[in-house]
């Protein structure tokens, strides 16, 4: 989890790649009205979620393997609560933190995403870290953050953070 372009697609793909584990990207479940509204430069509120967060927690809750990766912003607590709800599967947070100016330099290096350099404002401003995750800096390479990440997870079938 984490605002965009905190590195939650690559990461998650890597570290799916790396362990077997089924990724599912959430930018896939977004309804085209929400892909509007953020394309337009309008931020997203949790009314606009429900529906994504509903789509992402049946894929996950559908899949029958011991572990998924799902990558989304998960922003606030409502989306997080909404999320595990219903999750029979313990729920480890992963939050990819990165400062400002290195989110600035990776959104205007983004081409044709919906998610524009506008918005980031709004993303940093609508951030609740979880009290309990695993807190990455991301702004390291891609390798030392899946090794933070592999080193910080706990991958036992009980509690739910």
């Amino acid at each position: 989890m984490g605002v965009a372009a905190s590195g939650k697609s690559t990461i998650a793909s890597k570290l799916s790649k790396a362990t077997g584990w089924r990724y599912f990207e959430g930018d896939d479940y977004h309804p085209k009205a929400n892909v509007r509204k953020m394309s337009e430069g309008t931020p997203l509120t949790n009314k606009d979620r429900v529906a994504w967060i509903d789509a992402m927690a049946g894929a996950v809750r559908e899949d029958k393997t011991d572990i998924v990766i799902l990558s989304c912003s998960a922003l606030n607590e409502f989306v997080r609560q909404r999320l595990s709800k219903g999750c029979a599967r313990k729920v480890d947070w992963v939050y990819l933190k990165v400062s400002r100016e290195e989110l600035t330099q990776r959104m205007q290096a983004r081409e044709k995403h919906f998610m524009k350099e506008s918005m980031l404002e709004s993303q940093l401003s609508a951030m609740e870290p979880p009290k309990v995750c695993l807190e990455v800096d991301a702004s390291q390479s891609v390798q030392k953050t899946l090794n933070q990440i592999e080193k910080g997870l706990t991958f036992s079938s009980q509690g739910s953070n």
